[in-house]
């Protein structure tokens, strides 16, 4: 095993790979958990794997400019829940399909970051789901397993000393039933801050929009010693 390949293996792991389809999803999904995990010191890193360039009404609004204006808005939402990194794949939104080709650059950051939690939409709520969530949550589970997994997956990536990384658990937003809740009483704000950032897709919303997003977290945190809560299918990989 060569020295590259040593280094790669000893690099400190980041706590938490938070994997979305469009800019905004992760802060609509899981803002709160995240601003709650920085503060506590833990290292973070998000991946968007689209630019968004389709989200818009506005006819006069251009695909490109959009594209821009969401990276921008993405930035400022990550500066405000304390992310210093973000990796933007830049895929075509809309278009987002599960090909070898993405499935192995998912791979390559899982095993570049080496997170300890990758955390994306759940592929499998049934009914009204964008495509783009469906695509990326399965993508995310292949990546997780078997492929970061497996040594002889990608024989180039070891060559380039991105060794195989075992993810410990991954958590779903948006899964229909979730099995584990997280308290976000305390960082509700900053979720809503982040989530403001967004202003090419959140001033389309209706002026409510901050009270319907409440009363959601609250309906999580029913029965429990909290408030507010961000709800995931939360599961172990134990292969």
């Amino acid at each position: 095993m060569t020295q590259k390949q040593n280094a790669q293996i000893d690099k400190a792991s980041c706590y938490a790979m938070i994997i979305s389809a469009h800019p905004d999803d992760s802060e609509f999904g899981i803002a709160g958990t995240v601003s709650k995990w920085t503060r506590e010191g833990k290292e973070i890193v998000y991946v968007i794997c689209t630019n968004g360039n389709k989200g818009s009404s506005d006819p006069d609004m251009r695909p490109s400019r959009l594209a821009e204006i969401r990276e921008r808005e993405q930035l400022a939402a990550a500066k405000v829940l304390g992310i210093r990194e973000t990796v933007f794949m830049r895929e075509e939104d809309q278009s987002l399909e599960d090909t070898p080709e993405f499935r192995k650059s998912l791979v390559y950051l899982i095993r570049k970051y080496r997170p300890e939690i990758v955390a994306s939409t759940d592929p499998y709520r049934r009914y009204m789901w964008h495509r783009d969530h469906r695509i990326a949550g399965q993508a995310v589970l292949d990546a997780v397993f078997p492929y970061a997994r497996d040594y002889h997956a990608y024989p180039d990536l070891i060559q380039a000393g991105f060794m195989p990384h075992k993810v410990k658990e991954v958590w779903l937003w948006g899964a229909e039933q979730p099995n584990h809740c997280i308290d976000i009483t305390d960082t509700f704000e900053q979720k809503i801050k982040a989530l403001r950032c967004h202003q090419s897709q959140v001033g389309q919303m209706p002026p409510e929009w901050e009270t319907h997003i409440k009363a959601r977290y609250a309906n999580f945190a029913k029965g429990k010693p909290y408030e507010l809560a961000e709800a995931f299918y939360r599961l172990e990989v134990h292969w």
